[in-house]
């Protein structure tokens, strides 16, 4: 089973709890994936807390994370994410600001 685990909000409110999960799950056989929405630019802190960890990082660019993963040959079986909305959407350009 491959498993998506989002970093901002989800990973980042209980970084030992999650640390647990993953090794329970990597113990089990499953892939654990951090897939967050961040820019790479913006993943210093994600590839610090959890490249060594997770089977691997991916950064979306602010695109939605199903797709995303669907074109690297990577079909996620279960989403754990605070925002469900941004696993099949990208994420909106506030007004005024240049994409």
């Amino acid at each position: 089973m491959n498993i998506s685990l989002d970093f901002d909000d989800t990973y980042t409110r209980d970084p030992k709890a999650w640390d647990d999960f993953i090794d329970l799950m990597q113990r089990q056989g499953h892939s654990v994936y951090c897939v967050t929405m961040r820019h790479e630019s913006e993943g210093r802190q994600v590839k610090e807390a959890l490249a060594s960890r997770v089977d691997g990082v991916f950064f979306t660019n602010r695109k939605a994370k199903k797709d995303f993963m669907y074109e690297r040959g990577i079909n996620v079986d279960v989403w754990i994410d605070d925002s469900p909305f941004f696993v099949l959407n990208n994420a909106s350009n506030p007004v005024g600001v240049a994409a």
